[in-house]
């Protein structure tokens, strides 16, 4: 070990990254104390690292973290992250940022302070690559000037910010790809709660817990866009087509606007949604090249509505995933099996219930004569704590049908999900 370069050592300290680690670390010896203060570049402080974080006083973390990152030089990587700590005073934190600002390019952190600083206004805009906050808030943004040439990922929970700031901040970041907004809070200027985002370079988005009247997303590059426990009357994605992956899980909406160009979407996970299915179909029926659809726990605003089996295998051709939960009923079930298709690339199918009834059984074996190349099949259900003597027959019944269904199909392996 003496003989390794001090470089190497700052690089295995770094590898360690938490905080109490690389400073027992660096006791060994003259040498990795050298590789601490000089090639050190990724440190952490998590209050889940460490007990007795949980233990110390605030005043007392806050000498421990300037002492520790005051006897660096050069890191490139910071992550605070102290879920016990109600909040930081706010000198000793500006003095953390302002000592990094000139080499990090990672800052991960989730602690308030007070009183409140703008911590976009005192973190290195040059280098920055990587920018995760948490509780804090962000006021005032001028793209003018607070540039951050590159930085491509963006992420950003339980913050408040107006929806104009946001804007301001995507267009200081020319070179964005990654931004996640989690449960923001959201100040508005006017009457309208909306909020108009735009970015040529971003590629994947997730929004998670943010109520709005409308929200447009203008992003020519745009691969994967995700939505999660959100109210949104309308949302809006202006792009060039490029989009891949569409994620929805529990959204409320009321109009819902991808564009014309699907052409691209190769994965649509819809999850707890209520959708009108011919105008959700008629949105990605251009997506030839749609592998994976996942259609989970949907309630179709016309009661009458069928998700159309035939038109699937006909409009997406190199299917190889399908996930299917919805609310069964006899006609959409004839229906669908009175038509002649066939989803010949599928190798996995995924199918669930919410309350099971004897037609599920016949939907696994009308679906199953259908996949001639399926390799996996995976039955999730919803078993409740106190069944009555009929449900536990029909779950009785369910169960012996399926094991000799899966006598003809040796072949392809089963797997039980229950909740």
């Amino acid at each position: 070990m003496e003989h390794l370069p001090v470089e190497v050592i700052g690089n295995i300290l770094s590898r360690l990254a938490a905080a109490r680690d690389v400073v027992i670390a660096s006791a060994t010896c003259r040498k990795w104390r050298e590789a601490w203060r000089i090639h050190l570049h990724t440190l952490s402080f998590n209050s889940n690292d460490w007990p007795v974080y949980h233990e110390l006083t605030t005043s007392r973390l806050e000498i421990l973290i300037t002492q520790t990152i005051f006897q660096t030089n050069g890191l490139q990587s910071l992550s605070i992250i102290m879920d016990d700590v109600d909040e930081f005073s706010a000198a000793p934190v500006i003095a953390w940022l302002m000592y990094t600002r000139e080499s990090l390019r990672q800052l991960h952190y989730n602690v308030r302070t007070s009183p409140t600083i703008n911590i976009i206004e005192k973190c290195g805009r040059q280098k920055l690559e990587v920018l995760n906050l948490s509780h804090n808030t962000i006021s005032g943004i001028e793209p003018s000037y607070q540039r951050f040439p590159c930085l491509k990922c963006l992420s950003l929970s339980h913050i408040s910010i107006s929806a104009l700031d946001l804007s301001y901040l995507l267009t200081a970041c020319p070179k964005i790809e990654i931004l996640t907004l989690l449960s923001l809070e959201i100040a508005m200027s006017d009457t309208q709660v909306s909020m108009e985002l735009n970015s040529h370079s971003l590629k994947d988005v997730s929004v998670e817990g943010i109520s709005l009247e409308k929200f447009t997303l203008e992003a020519d590059s745009l691969e994967k866009l995700q939505l999660k426990d959100c109210t949104l009357e309308v949302i809006e994605l202006i792009g060039k087509g490029t989009l891949k992956l569409l994620k929805i899980d529990d959204v409320s909406v009321i109009h819902l606007d991808i564009g014309e160009n699907t052409e691209n979407l190769e994965i649509v996970d819809v999850s707890n949604f209520t959708i009108m299915w011919t105008k959700f179909h008629q949105m990605i029926s251009k997506a030839s090249r749609l592998r994976g659809l996942r259609l989970w726990g949907v309630v179709f605003d016309d009661e009458d509505e069928v998700v159309d089996m035939e038109t699937i295998s006909l409009c997406f051709p190199q299917l190889t995933h399908v996930s299917l939960c919805y609310d069964l009923k006899e006609g959409s079930l004839q229906y669908n099996l009175q038509r002649a298709f066939e989803l010949k690339n599928v190798i996995m199918l995924e199918l669930g219930w919410t309350v099971i009834t004897d037609l599920f059984s016949q939907w696994v074996a009308g679906l199953l004569e259908r996949c001639p190349h399926l390799r996996k099949l995976i039955i999730n259900g919803i078993v409740s704590e106190a069944k009555s003597h009929e449900e536990c027959q029909v779950l009785a019944n369910f169960t012996t049908s399926i094991i000799s269904l899966m006598r003809k199909y040796t072949h392809v392996e089963i797997e039980f999900e229950y909740e």
